[in-house]
Formats: structure tokens, C-alpha cells, sequence
């Protein structure tokens, strides 16, 4: 094991939902924690309770208005027409429900404890962060807060000047973006599916030209990412030579998420994962986006296996089993029955895909950019 590498979860993800309809009802951080004790990979000493930000502290993107409107929403459970209009609560993809302040809130502390954490250099798991679309005023996306932003700015209080944040989400970083495509000492990669909601990250985009956005074709499979990995983010990455990554590893890039067109295996993601680990100092890795809650489950815990050092099972201990045999997920109100493999494996055989002329060309692209930008 990695002795630097710790894990910050909470039991506030164990049974919090944004409703029985909402894609979001499933479990995903609650599941990575069970999977991972199972496997004996997360002994106490390196598990960190997440604390929950206080008001102030989401004042370093969030506006005041916008978080008083997010606390009086949860104690209320109600918001009026003009707070849905402004701050977009209480709508079908930003629902009232129990714990929408402090569930992100948890996210959210967790972010800011990890630049406190990485101060002197580490490894982070931090499954329940990655919402990459919240913005300052408004929630968007699934995402009231936006952690990914706050660590940004946790990891620059705490000594980390060049900070790249990379995503391989199945969605753009609209929110991540909006915060820094025009500080030069942040660098944003983000591959994400062409045509996705929200229809952003163009190729052509630049911001101050420390922003590579690289739409993937619906379909693709590993070998596109991999093409991503070596030719776009790699290269960036290394030639901006940052002090910390910040790795959003969202799982519905995956074939069997039901919010994507994507067909990766999460060997597409571990490889970016290996590749990245060595070029900075200081790692912080974030959940995200992951509707099945098989598929995220399985593919977060064997990236906290890579990030802590460990060797993936091909098989899983019969306890391991037992979490994933233990989930449910009904869609249109019928109960999915998961295949075996879901159930025994952390991943599946790679799917490699073909990789059309159109994304060459993106890709050639970006390497023109990167070229012109060293």
C-alpha cells in the first residue's frame, strides 16, 4: 500500500437520496466505502471523516445569496417560484430533498480538507466530490455545490501554485471552467461525449489558453481514451508542470451507465489514473458523474486500489461479493437483475473500440495548440 494515500468518505451518502425518480437515487459513496473495507483496504488509520463546510467557507465561489437560499431550502423543504428561477433549486434535476445543503456541504468539506491535507504532498480519494457543474449563483446539473473548484482554490492556499485539473467525465466541467479558464496557473483537460448535456467544451474553446477540451464520439470505447491519455492530456499535463492534479474520474463513461453513450471499461480510466500519478506531487482524485450503481461502485473502489498501491483481483473475496449482491436499482420500476461479472469483478475485459477519422482530427488539433503553447 501507498503509505501517503487516505480516503475521505461520510455516512451522510448511506441512504441520502435526491428522490426515488431522480438518477442520483442510487448508491455510490456508501457502496466504494463497504467495497473497499470488504477487501481490507481501508483500515482506519487511513480513513478521514468528512466535515461538512461551514457557510463562509463556500463563499470562495459560491455567492452568499445563493448559499443562504441552498440552508433555507433544506430546513424548509420548499423553495418559491423566484428562488427556482434565480438559484434553478427545486427543479427536476436540482430537487428539494432532506440533505441538499449538507450532502454537498460534505463534498464540499471534504474538498477543503484535502489542500489542507496535501499541503506537504499525498494521495487523495475523495468519491463523494467531482460535482463539476455547480455554479456560483445557481445549482446546474445534479451539483449544488462545486467541490472540485473549491479544492482548487484549498490546494492554492496550502502551497500549490500550478494546479491541472483533468476530467474524464462523461459531461463537460462547465462549472470547473467557468472558475478558471482565464487563470493561467490552472490548467483544465477535459474529454467528455460530443452532443452531451450541457452541449459545452467545444474543441475550439481555449479560454486563456490553459483549457484543452476534447469531445469524445458517442460510442467510444477504450482505445479512444487511450488515444486521449497520450496524445492530449498526458502532454499537457506534463508540459505545465503543476505542483497538484486534480483528477475528476466520473463513472458514466462507462458502457453501462445509463446517462451516456459511451462504452469505456474502467481500464480506460485506471490508465489515466497510473498515467497521471506521476507528475505532481500532490494527487487528489474525485468521484463524479456514475448511474449504475454497480458500475461506479466497482470502478471507484479499484481506483482507490491504484491510488493506495494495491494489486486488482481478478476475482473478488466472497465478502466483496456480498455488497454488490446486496444492491438494488430498479429502472422504469422494474429491478435490473445484474449480470455475474457485476457482482464478482472490480472490472471488466477492456473494450477497445474503433476510433473515427473526426476524433483524429480533434486530436491533431489539440496537439497543434499544445505545440504552439510550449
Amino acid at each position: 500500500m501507498t503509505a501517503t494515500a487516505r480516503f475521505i468518505g461520510s455516512e451522510i451518502y448511506r441512504g441520502s437520496s435526491y428522490g426515488a425518480w431522480h438518477p442520483l437515487r442510487v448508491p455510490r459513496v456508501s457502496t466504494v466505502m463497504d467495497l473497499a473495507r470488504a477487501l481490507g483496504w481501508l483500515p482506519p488509520d487511513v480513513y478521514l471523516r468528512s466535515p461538512r463546510a461551514r457557510p463562509a467557507a463556500l463563499h470562495g465561489f459560491h455567492t452568499p445569496e445563493y448559499v443562504a437560499a441552498l440552508i433555507a431550502a433544506e430546513a424548509t423543504q420548499q423553495v418559491g417560484p423566484e428562488i427556482r428561477a434565480r438559484h434553478h433549486l427545486g427543479t427536476p434535476a436540482n430537487p428539494v430533498f432532506a440533505e441538499m445543503f449538507r450532502r454537498p456541504a460534505t463534498g464540499a468539506g471534504g474538498a477543503l480538507l484535502a489542500g489542507e491535507l496535501l499541503r506537504h504532498g499525498g494521495r487523495l480519494h475523495l468519491p463523494g466530490g467531482g460535482t463539476h457543474h455547480g455554479l456560483p449563483d445557481r445549482a446546474n446539473g445534479f451539483c449544488y455545490l462545486n467541490d472540485p473548484v473549491l479544492a482548487i482554490g484549498s490546494l492554492r492556499a496550502h502551497g500549490a501554485r500550478r494546479i491541472a485539473y483533468v476530467d474524464i467525465d462523461a459531461h463537460h466541467c462547465d462549472g470547473v471552467e467557468a472558475g478558471f479558464a482565464h487563470d493561467p496557473d490552472t490548467l483544465i483537460v477535459s474529454t467528455h461525449e460530443e452532443n452531451r448535456w450541457p452541449r459545452t467544451g467545444a474543441v475550439e474553446d481555449e479560454g486563456a489558453g490553459q483549457v484543452f477540451n476534447l469531445p469524445l464520439p458517442s460510442g467510444a470505447g477504450d482505445d479512444v481514451m487511450a488515444l486521449a491519455r497520450d496524445r492530449v492530456i498526458l502532454p499537457a499535463v506534463a508540459m505545465f508542470r503543476p505542483d497538484a492534479i486534480v483528477l475528476q474520474c466520473g463513472a458514466d463513461a462507462l458502457l453501462e451507465d445509463p446517462q451516456s453513450r459511451l462504452a469505456m471499461s474502467g481500464h480506460a480510466h485506471l490508465g489515466v489514473l497510473r498515467a497521471l500519478l506521476p507528475l505532481a506531487p500532490r494527487f487528489l482524485l474525485l468521484g463524479g458523474g456514475g448511474y449504475n450503481p454497480w458500475s461506479v461502485g466497482r470502478l471507484w473502489t479499484a481506483a482507490w486500489g491504484v491510488l493506495s498501491g494495491r494489486e486488482i483481483p481478478d476475482h473478488l473475496p466472497v465478502p466483496a461479493q456480498a455488497v454488490l449482491r446486496g444492491l438494488e436499482w430498479h429502472k422504469q420500476r422494474r429491478a435490473v437483475s445484474p449480470p455475474e461479472n457485476w457482482l464478482t469483478t472490480l472490472l471488466d475485459p477492456p473494450r477497445p473500440g474503433e476510433i473515427p477519422d473526426v476524433f483524429r482530427d480533434r486530436v491533431a488539433t489539440l496537439e497543434a495548440r499544445l505545440l504552439a503553447w510550449v
